[in-house]
C-alpha cells in the first residue's frame, strides 16, 4: 500500500475517538438532568462537565495514540 492511500489514523484510533464521543454526549445528556434552577444542582455543576472533560480528553488521546508498527 502505498502512502498516499493510508489513512491518516488506524482502526483503533476511530475506535477510541467514538468512546470520545460517547461520553461527551453522556456527559451533555447528565447536564441536562439536573433539577435544580439553571442547572445549578450538583449534575449541572459538578458531574456533568467532569465527565464532558473526561471525554475530551479521551478525544486527545485518540488524536495522539500511535498504534505499534508489527
Amino acid at each position: 500500500m502505498s502512502d498516499k492511500n493510508k489513512l491518516a489514523f488506524q482502526k483503533i484510533n476511530y475506535m477510541i475517538m467514538l468512546i470520545g464521543v460517547i461520553v461527551l454526549i453522556l456527559g451533555f445528556i447528565i447536564m441536562s438532568l439536573d433539577t435544580e434552577p439553571y442547572g445549578f444542582g450538583f449534575l449541572g455543576l459538578t458531574l456533568g462537565p467532569i465527565v464532558v472533560l473526561l471525554g475530551f480528553a479521551i478525544e486527545f488521546v485518540a488524536i495522539l495514540y500511535k498504534p505499534k508498527e508489527k
